[in-house]
Protein backbone atom coordinates (compact mmCIF):
# COMPACT_ATOMS: atom_id res chain seq x y z
CA UNK A 1 0.00 0.00 0.00
CA UNK A 2 1.05 3.09 -0.82
CA UNK A 3 1.02 6.08 1.18
CA UNK A 4 0.68 9.20 -0.51
CA UNK A 5 3.70 11.67 -0.39
CA UNK A 6 3.56 15.08 1.37
CA UNK A 7 3.63 16.65 -1.84
CA UNK A 8 0.43 15.69 -3.08
CA UNK A 9 -1.04 16.70 -0.01
CA UNK A 10 0.58 19.69 -0.48
CA UNK A 11 -0.66 20.38 -3.95
CA UNK A 12 -3.95 18.86 -3.25
CA UNK A 13 -4.17 21.50 -0.54
CA UNK A 14 -2.88 24.22 -2.63
CA UNK A 15 -5.61 23.12 -5.23
CA UNK A 16 -8.41 22.83 -2.69
CA UNK A 17 -7.41 26.65 -1.18
CA UNK A 18 -6.95 27.25 -4.94
CA UNK A 19 -10.79 26.24 -5.71
CA UNK A 20 -11.90 27.48 -2.50
CA UNK A 21 -10.54 30.52 -3.13
CA UNK A 22 -11.63 30.66 -6.65
CA UNK A 23 -15.28 29.42 -5.16
CA UNK A 24 -15.26 32.51 -2.18
CA UNK A 25 -14.06 35.11 -5.50
CA UNK A 26 -16.97 33.65 -7.76
CA UNK A 27 -18.86 33.86 -5.45
CA UNK A 28 -17.82 37.09 -4.32
CA UNK A 29 -17.90 38.07 -7.77
CA UNK A 30 -21.27 36.62 -8.07
CA UNK A 31 -22.23 38.69 -5.21
CA UNK A 32 -20.39 41.53 -6.50
CA UNK A 33 -22.07 41.08 -9.16
CA UNK A 34 -25.53 40.80 -8.22
CA UNK A 35 -24.32 43.63 -6.28
CA UNK A 36 -23.70 45.72 -9.00
CA UNK A 37 -26.80 44.59 -10.52
CA UNK A 38 -29.00 45.37 -7.58
CA UNK A 39 -27.05 48.62 -7.67
CA UNK A 40 -27.58 49.14 -11.49
CA UNK A 41 -31.27 48.28 -10.76
CA UNK A 42 -31.43 50.59 -7.79
CA UNK A 43 -29.66 53.23 -10.01
CA UNK A 44 -32.31 52.85 -12.76
CA UNK A 45 -35.27 52.26 -10.37
CA UNK A 46 -33.58 55.64 -8.63
CA UNK A 47 -33.32 57.27 -11.93
CA UNK A 48 -36.65 55.51 -12.85
CA UNK A 49 -38.01 57.54 -9.47
CA UNK A 50 -35.62 60.65 -10.95
CA UNK A 51 -37.52 60.67 -14.23
CA UNK A 52 -41.17 60.04 -12.14
CA UNK A 53 -39.90 62.84 -10.31
CA UNK A 54 -38.58 65.17 -13.03
CA UNK A 55 -42.53 64.27 -14.95
CA UNK A 56 -44.50 64.73 -11.73
CA UNK A 57 -42.64 68.20 -11.51
CA UNK A 58 -42.92 68.84 -14.73
CA UNK A 59 -46.63 67.60 -14.67
CA UNK A 60 -46.35 70.01 -11.37
CA UNK A 61 -45.45 72.92 -13.69
CA UNK A 62 -47.49 71.81 -16.40
CA UNK A 63 -50.39 72.11 -14.05
CA UNK A 64 -48.94 75.38 -12.15
CA UNK A 65 -48.52 76.79 -15.90
CA UNK A 66 -52.15 75.43 -16.72
CA UNK A 67 -53.60 76.88 -13.64
CA UNK A 68 -51.31 80.06 -14.05
CA UNK A 69 -52.29 80.26 -17.84
CA UNK A 70 -56.52 79.57 -16.14
CA UNK A 71 -55.61 81.98 -13.76
CA UNK A 72 -53.93 84.40 -16.58
CA UNK A 73 -57.52 83.21 -18.43
CA UNK A 74 -59.54 84.57 -15.72
CA UNK A 75 -57.08 87.51 -14.89
CA UNK A 76 -57.45 88.85 -18.53
CA UNK A 77 -61.35 87.53 -18.66
CA UNK A 78 -61.86 89.71 -15.44
CA UNK A 79 -60.00 92.75 -16.81
CA UNK A 80 -61.74 92.22 -20.26
CA UNK A 81 -64.87 91.94 -18.03
CA UNK A 82 -63.54 95.29 -16.25
CA UNK A 83 -63.11 96.75 -19.15
CA UNK A 84 -66.52 96.48 -20.47
CA UNK A 85 -67.95 97.71 -17.26
CA UNK A 86 -65.32 100.67 -17.16
CA UNK A 87 -66.64 100.76 -21.64
CA UNK A 88 -70.35 100.72 -20.28
CA UNK A 89 -69.38 103.15 -17.09
CA UNK A 90 -68.24 105.59 -19.55
CA UNK A 91 -70.67 104.94 -22.02
CA UNK A 92 -72.91 105.99 -19.45
CA UNK A 93 -71.24 108.95 -18.15
CA UNK A 94 -71.37 110.34 -22.20
CA UNK A 95 -74.99 109.60 -22.19
CA UNK A 96 -75.55 111.16 -18.56
CA UNK A 97 -73.18 114.16 -19.67
CA UNK A 98 -74.71 114.04 -23.12
CA UNK A 99 -78.62 114.57 -21.55
CA UNK A 100 -77.25 117.04 -18.87
CA UNK A 101 -76.12 118.71 -21.93
CA UNK A 102 -79.43 118.35 -23.36
CA UNK A 103 -81.54 119.67 -20.39
CA UNK A 104 -78.64 122.14 -19.78
CA UNK A 105 -79.36 123.48 -23.71
CA UNK A 106 -83.38 122.93 -23.01
CA UNK A 107 -83.39 124.82 -19.81
CA UNK A 108 -81.14 127.57 -21.38
CA UNK A 109 -83.38 127.75 -24.66
CA UNK A 110 -86.54 127.99 -22.51
CA UNK A 111 -84.82 130.83 -20.32
CA UNK A 112 -83.95 132.68 -23.33
CA UNK A 113 -87.31 132.34 -24.53
CA UNK A 114 -88.69 133.88 -21.07
CA UNK A 115 -86.12 136.50 -21.75
CA UNK A 116 -88.53 137.80 -24.48
CA UNK A 117 -91.00 139.66 -25.01
CA UNK A 118 -94.07 137.97 -26.97
CA UNK A 119 -95.97 141.23 -27.84
CA UNK A 120 -93.01 143.21 -29.72
CA UNK A 121 -89.96 140.40 -29.20
CA UNK A 122 -87.56 142.42 -27.34
CA UNK A 123 -84.78 140.46 -25.90
CA UNK A 124 -83.79 141.46 -22.31
CA UNK A 125 -80.64 140.34 -19.98
CA UNK A 126 -82.72 139.86 -16.95
CA UNK A 127 -86.31 138.23 -16.54
CA UNK A 128 -87.63 140.72 -14.08
CA UNK A 129 -87.14 143.69 -17.08
CA UNK A 130 -89.51 141.18 -18.85
CA UNK A 131 -91.98 140.74 -15.89
CA UNK A 132 -91.70 144.55 -15.65
CA UNK A 133 -92.28 145.28 -19.33
CA UNK A 134 -95.60 142.81 -19.86
CA UNK A 135 -97.34 144.29 -17.07
CA UNK A 136 -97.39 147.22 -19.24
CA UNK A 137 -99.34 144.77 -22.18
CA UNK A 138 -101.21 143.09 -19.23
CA UNK A 139 -102.08 146.57 -17.45
CA UNK A 140 -101.07 145.28 -14.35
CA UNK A 141 -100.19 147.79 -12.08
CA UNK A 142 -99.51 146.84 -8.54
CA UNK A 143 -98.81 150.29 -7.42
CA UNK A 144 -101.03 152.94 -6.23
CA UNK A 145 -100.42 156.74 -5.95
CA UNK A 146 -102.50 157.54 -2.61
CA UNK A 147 -103.97 161.02 -3.80
CA UNK A 148 -105.19 160.08 -7.00
CA UNK A 149 -105.10 156.68 -6.90
CA UNK A 150 -103.61 156.33 -10.53
CA UNK A 151 -101.56 152.67 -10.74
CA UNK A 152 -98.37 152.11 -12.04
CA UNK A 153 -96.15 149.02 -13.02
CA UNK A 154 -93.42 150.12 -12.02
CA UNK A 155 -92.30 151.67 -8.65
CA UNK A 156 -89.86 154.13 -9.96
CA UNK A 157 -92.73 155.26 -11.93
CA UNK A 158 -94.87 155.94 -8.99
CA UNK A 159 -92.07 157.70 -7.34
CA UNK A 160 -92.25 160.30 -10.32
CA UNK A 161 -95.75 160.51 -10.28
CA UNK A 162 -95.47 161.20 -6.53
CA UNK A 163 -93.48 164.67 -7.53
CA UNK A 164 -96.58 166.14 -9.29
CA UNK A 165 -98.11 166.25 -5.95
CA UNK A 166 -95.67 167.15 -3.78
CA UNK A 167 -94.27 169.34 -6.54
CA UNK A 168 -90.75 168.26 -5.87
CA UNK A 169 -88.43 169.14 -8.43
CA UNK A 170 -84.58 167.74 -8.10
CA UNK A 171 -83.25 168.00 -11.45
CA UNK A 172 -82.01 171.88 -12.07
CA UNK A 173 -80.30 172.75 -15.76
CA UNK A 174 -76.69 174.34 -14.62
CA UNK A 175 -77.06 176.43 -17.97
CA UNK A 176 -80.77 178.32 -16.94
CA UNK A 177 -81.64 177.08 -13.48
CA UNK A 178 -84.80 175.64 -15.04
CA UNK A 179 -86.16 172.88 -13.00
CA UNK A 180 -87.34 169.20 -14.10
CA UNK A 181 -89.28 166.14 -12.26
CA UNK A 182 -87.05 163.58 -13.14
CA UNK A 183 -83.38 163.23 -15.15
CA UNK A 184 -84.73 162.00 -18.65
CA UNK A 185 -87.20 165.81 -18.88
CA UNK A 186 -83.52 167.45 -17.81
CA UNK A 187 -81.81 165.80 -20.34
CA UNK A 188 -84.29 166.55 -23.39
CA UNK A 189 -84.22 170.11 -22.04
CA UNK A 190 -80.60 170.55 -22.39
CA UNK A 191 -80.56 169.55 -25.79
CA UNK A 192 -81.74 173.50 -26.39
CA UNK A 193 -78.75 174.67 -24.76
CA UNK A 194 -76.17 172.30 -26.36
CA UNK A 195 -78.36 172.62 -30.14
CA UNK A 196 -78.26 168.96 -29.85
CA UNK A 197 -80.54 167.01 -32.62
CA UNK A 198 -80.46 163.25 -33.23
CA UNK A 199 -83.55 162.84 -34.60
CA UNK A 200 -83.52 162.92 -38.58
CA UNK A 201 -85.96 163.11 -40.86
CA UNK A 202 -85.52 160.38 -43.61
CA UNK A 203 -87.42 162.08 -46.26
CA UNK A 204 -85.66 165.08 -46.62
CA UNK A 205 -82.63 165.21 -44.16
CA UNK A 206 -83.86 167.54 -41.54
CA UNK A 207 -82.83 167.28 -37.91
CA UNK A 208 -84.68 167.57 -35.19
CA UNK A 209 -83.77 168.07 -31.28
CA UNK A 210 -86.95 166.21 -30.05
CA UNK A 211 -88.68 163.30 -31.38
CA UNK A 212 -91.97 164.84 -30.69
CA UNK A 213 -90.73 167.78 -33.27
CA UNK A 214 -89.67 164.62 -35.73
CA UNK A 215 -93.24 163.09 -35.61
CA UNK A 216 -94.94 166.23 -36.44
CA UNK A 217 -92.38 167.09 -39.44
CA UNK A 218 -93.57 164.10 -40.46
CA UNK A 219 -97.00 164.44 -41.06
CA UNK A 220 -96.16 167.45 -44.04
CA UNK A 221 -94.69 164.19 -45.82
CA UNK A 222 -97.69 162.09 -45.36
CA UNK A 223 -100.40 164.66 -45.44
CA UNK A 224 -101.98 163.69 -42.16
CA UNK A 225 -104.48 165.74 -40.71
CA UNK A 226 -105.22 164.46 -37.34
CA UNK A 227 -106.72 167.49 -35.73
CA UNK A 228 -110.32 168.69 -36.81
CA UNK A 229 -112.74 171.60 -36.32
CA UNK A 230 -116.08 170.58 -34.41
CA UNK A 231 -117.96 173.12 -36.39
CA UNK A 232 -116.99 172.87 -40.29
CA UNK A 233 -115.13 169.17 -40.29
CA UNK A 234 -111.97 171.02 -41.59
CA UNK A 235 -108.88 169.16 -40.54
CA UNK A 236 -104.94 169.94 -39.88
CA UNK A 237 -101.66 169.02 -39.34
CA UNK A 238 -101.35 171.15 -36.28
CA UNK A 239 -103.33 171.29 -32.98
CA UNK A 240 -101.97 174.90 -33.32
CA UNK A 241 -103.48 175.39 -36.41
CA UNK A 242 -106.66 174.01 -35.44
CA UNK A 243 -106.83 176.53 -31.95
CA UNK A 244 -105.84 179.29 -34.27
CA UNK A 245 -109.04 178.24 -36.80
CA UNK A 246 -111.40 177.33 -34.12
CA UNK A 247 -111.39 181.57 -33.23
CA UNK A 248 -112.66 182.41 -36.38
CA UNK A 249 -116.02 180.55 -35.20
CA UNK A 250 -115.68 181.76 -31.98
CA UNK A 251 -114.44 185.08 -32.61
CA UNK A 252 -111.95 184.86 -29.84
CA UNK A 253 -108.78 187.49 -30.68
CA UNK A 254 -106.58 187.58 -27.96
CA UNK A 255 -103.80 189.42 -29.51
CA UNK A 256 -103.89 192.83 -30.30
CA UNK A 257 -101.62 195.30 -32.19
CA UNK A 258 -100.54 198.42 -30.19
CA UNK A 259 -99.72 200.03 -33.18
CA UNK A 260 -103.03 200.05 -34.90
CA UNK A 261 -105.27 198.04 -32.38
CA UNK A 262 -105.85 195.49 -34.77
CA UNK A 263 -106.76 192.60 -32.68
CA UNK A 264 -105.39 188.79 -34.00
CA UNK A 265 -106.54 185.67 -33.25
CA UNK A 266 -103.05 184.36 -32.49
CA UNK A 267 -99.34 185.65 -31.45
CA UNK A 268 -97.89 184.36 -34.82
CA UNK A 269 -99.59 186.59 -37.02
CA UNK A 270 -99.35 189.11 -34.63
CA UNK A 271 -95.98 188.91 -35.05
CA UNK A 272 -96.16 188.92 -39.28
CA UNK A 273 -99.04 191.80 -38.85
CA UNK A 274 -95.90 194.33 -36.59
CA UNK A 275 -94.00 194.08 -39.72
CA UNK A 276 -96.03 196.31 -41.66
CA UNK A 277 -95.45 198.71 -39.10
CA UNK A 278 -92.32 198.19 -38.43
CA UNK A 279 -91.20 197.59 -41.97
CA UNK A 280 -88.93 194.87 -41.16
CA UNK A 281 -88.43 192.48 -44.53
CA UNK A 282 -86.53 189.37 -43.30
CA UNK A 283 -87.11 187.78 -46.61
CA UNK A 284 -84.88 189.28 -49.25
CA UNK A 285 -84.58 187.56 -53.28
CA UNK A 286 -81.01 186.75 -54.53
CA UNK A 287 -80.90 187.68 -57.66
CA UNK A 288 -82.80 191.39 -57.17
CA UNK A 289 -82.13 192.44 -53.73
CA UNK A 290 -86.15 192.91 -52.63
CA UNK A 291 -86.95 192.29 -49.54
CA UNK A 292 -90.17 191.05 -48.02
CA UNK A 293 -91.68 190.86 -44.45
CA UNK A 294 -93.63 187.58 -45.60
CA UNK A 295 -92.11 184.41 -47.16
CA UNK A 296 -94.60 183.40 -48.87
CA UNK A 297 -94.58 186.91 -50.98
CA UNK A 298 -90.70 185.76 -51.59
CA UNK A 299 -91.87 182.82 -53.36
CA UNK A 300 -94.24 183.91 -55.27
CA UNK A 301 -91.66 186.82 -56.21
CA UNK A 302 -88.81 184.23 -56.93
CA UNK A 303 -91.16 182.77 -60.03
CA UNK A 304 -90.39 186.36 -61.97
CA UNK A 305 -87.08 185.15 -61.85
CA UNK A 306 -87.40 181.50 -62.57
CA UNK A 307 -90.45 182.13 -64.39
CA UNK A 308 -92.14 179.28 -63.06
CA UNK A 309 -95.82 179.20 -63.43
CA UNK A 310 -97.52 176.29 -61.28
CA UNK A 311 -101.25 177.91 -61.36
CA UNK A 312 -103.11 176.69 -64.84
CA UNK A 313 -106.64 177.08 -65.89
CA UNK A 314 -108.59 174.25 -66.50
CA UNK A 315 -110.29 176.09 -69.05
CA UNK A 316 -107.92 177.82 -71.03
CA UNK A 317 -104.60 176.56 -69.90
CA UNK A 318 -103.48 179.94 -69.25
CA UNK A 319 -100.77 179.51 -66.64
CA UNK A 320 -99.79 182.14 -63.46
CA UNK A 321 -97.33 182.62 -60.79
CA UNK A 322 -99.55 182.59 -57.89
CA UNK A 323 -102.85 181.27 -57.03
CA UNK A 324 -104.41 184.56 -56.57
CA UNK A 325 -103.96 185.71 -60.30
CA UNK A 326 -105.75 182.41 -60.98
CA UNK A 327 -108.87 182.81 -59.16
CA UNK A 328 -109.30 186.39 -60.67
CA UNK A 329 -108.56 185.13 -64.13
CA UNK A 330 -111.47 182.22 -63.08
CA UNK A 331 -114.05 184.55 -62.80
CA UNK A 332 -113.34 185.39 -66.86
CA UNK A 333 -114.91 181.93 -67.27
CA UNK A 334 -117.49 181.90 -64.37
CA UNK A 335 -118.66 185.60 -64.88
CA UNK A 336 -118.84 186.17 -61.05
CA UNK A 337 -119.17 189.64 -60.11
CA UNK A 338 -118.32 189.47 -56.13
CA UNK A 339 -117.72 193.52 -55.74
CA UNK A 340 -121.21 195.08 -55.27
CA UNK A 341 -121.85 198.91 -54.77
CA UNK A 342 -123.29 199.89 -52.14
CA UNK A 343 -124.96 203.18 -53.54
CA UNK A 344 -125.96 201.99 -57.09
CA UNK A 345 -125.98 198.29 -56.92
CA UNK A 346 -123.96 197.97 -59.76
CA UNK A 347 -121.76 194.43 -59.22
CA UNK A 348 -117.78 193.85 -60.54
CA UNK A 349 -116.18 190.94 -61.12
CA UNK A 350 -112.67 192.96 -60.26
CA UNK A 351 -111.71 194.90 -57.05
CA UNK A 352 -110.03 197.20 -59.35
CA UNK A 353 -112.98 198.00 -61.27
CA UNK A 354 -115.06 198.50 -58.24
CA UNK A 355 -112.65 200.88 -56.31
CA UNK A 356 -112.12 203.02 -59.69
CA UNK A 357 -116.43 203.18 -60.12
CA UNK A 358 -116.43 204.21 -56.02
CA UNK A 359 -114.76 207.24 -57.29
CA UNK A 360 -117.69 208.14 -59.06
CA UNK A 361 -120.00 208.53 -56.49
CA UNK A 362 -117.54 210.83 -54.47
Amino acid sequence: MEIPTYEEDENSEEDLNNQQSFNVTDSQDEEGNQHEESTSTTDEETESTSTTDEETESTSTTDEETESSSTTDEETESTSTTDEETESTSTTDEETESTSTTDEETDQQKTDSERVCKKYGISFHQLSQVKILMRTHTENKPYSCKECDKGFSRISNLKRHMRIHTGEKPFSCKECEKSFRDVLHLNTHMRIHTEEKPFSCKECKKYFSFLSHLKIHMRTHTGEKPFTCKYCDKCYSYSSHLNTHMRIHTGERHFSCKYCGKCIRDEYDLKIHMRIHTGEGPFSCKYCDKCYSYSSHLKTHMRTHTGEKPFSCKKCKKSFHDGSNLKSHMIIHTGEKPFSCKECDKSFSFLSNFKRHMKSHI
